[in-house]
């Protein structure tokens, strides 16, 4: 198998039995979701791979080790760059903005544009659940996420946005730019 069928194989067993948060959704389809939109924007198969693998250190059992040994160094870093420190034994709703600052930091930083690419795949995910859960939730949406302040989103959404503007001639940030506008309106 090639690299990107590994990690597909590999994210699918790690993450079997979760589901997507608020739907009965499996969750292996979000990292699914992001490959093939970075898949619009690249055919490099370490950014794809790590596009599917991209949580499986954050929401599985899965060590940085494991990924760097079965991936190789650049795919590990790069889930690494959307890996943020949960800071175990603290409420999430306490650490969300550190975590956010923190990986957002990582991001402004990025020298390897796979880190852009992934990371805008990845929220431009995000951002479409966020879209239909707003149609289905209105303005309750929030109260199922450990930031209930779409403020706070809102910021966070948008410097990504900032962060990855390099990007802005591709149709996946033009989406990821609307559906902020979408999903935030009002919100200031």
């Amino acid at each position: 198998m090639d690299l990107l069928d590994r990690a597909i194989a590999f994210a699918t067993e790690a993450h079997a039995g979760m589901r997507r948060k608020r739907t009965d959704t499996p969750y292996i389809l979000h990292p699914l979701e992001v490959a093939a939109i970075a898949g619009t924007m690249t055919s490099d198969r370490e950014v794809l791979a790590a596009a599917v693998l991209h949580d499986t250190v954050e929401d599985t059992p899965t060590e940085p080790e494991e990924i760097r040994e079965r991936f190789g160094e650049r795919v590990a870093a790069l889930v690494a760059s959307e890996t943020e420190d949960k800071r175990r034994g603290v409420p999430p709703e306490e650490s969300w903005q550190i975590r956010k600052e923190e990986s957002l930091e990582r991001l402004k930083n990025a020298a390897d544009p796979g880190v852009k690419i992934l990371w805008l795949s990845d929220k431009l995910s995000n951002m479409r659940s966020f879209a239909r859960l707003r149609r289905r939730d209105g303005d309750g949406i929030w109260e199922h996420f450990n930031q209930k302040d779409p403020a706070r989103q809102a910021w966070y959404y948008r410097s990504v946005a900032d962060y990855t503007k390099e990007l802005s001639d591709t149709d996946a940030w033009r989406e990821y730019a609307d559906l902020i506008k979408t999903v935030f309106e009002g919100v200031e």
